[in-house]
């Protein structure tokens, strides 16, 4: 059978990615929701356990591109959840320090379970050879990506 020609090329192929990055978060939104967590919560939990206990809050908060007042709100949920600890930094009163809970990294490890079963359900299709070509191209991006943001730019 005939593989019809891709409309994704120079024009569109970014404007593509957003759409697959919406669609993937929206799959793992609907998976994760069934261990109590939403979209909002666990994306902080698996960024915390990545950056490591004792991280500071204004950290995390860089790490996930949400500002402050938000992730305090977020924050507070998955505090009153028992899901994460809340200090304050000695060396700076104003800071605050986040440290899972065994209850968090437990939670943790099943939504890190969750996600690569459904990564391996969808990137089954592809062979490992082009898992890693698409790998290295997507890090170029990244850093194309990453060059264009530089202060200073125009």
């Amino acid at each position: 059978m005939h593989k019809p020609a891709s409309k994704i090329n120079r024009d569109n192929l970014l404007f593509h990615l957003a759409l697959l990055t919406r669609q993937w978060r929206q799959v793992l939104d609907t998976e994760i929701q069934a261990s109590g967590l939403t979209g909002a919560t666990w994306r902080p939990l698996l960024h915390l356990s990545r950056l490591g206990d004792g991280t500071r809050q204004k950290e995390l908060a860089a790490s996930l591109g949400i500002e402050g007042p938000s992730i305090v709100r977020i924050l507070d949920t998955l505090l009153a959840k028992g899901l994460i600890l809340r200090t304050e930094d000695v060396s700076d009163r104003r800071a605050k320090l986040l440290f899972l809970t065994p209850a968090g990294q437990l939670l943790v490890e099943q939504v890190q379970a969750t996600v690569m079963s459904l990564e391996h359900e969808l990137l089954g299709a592809f062979s490992d050879q082009e898992v890693s070509l698409l790998g290295k191209l997507v890090e170029r991006l990244e850093f194309c990506v990453s060059a264009a943001r530089r202060p200073g730019k125009q």
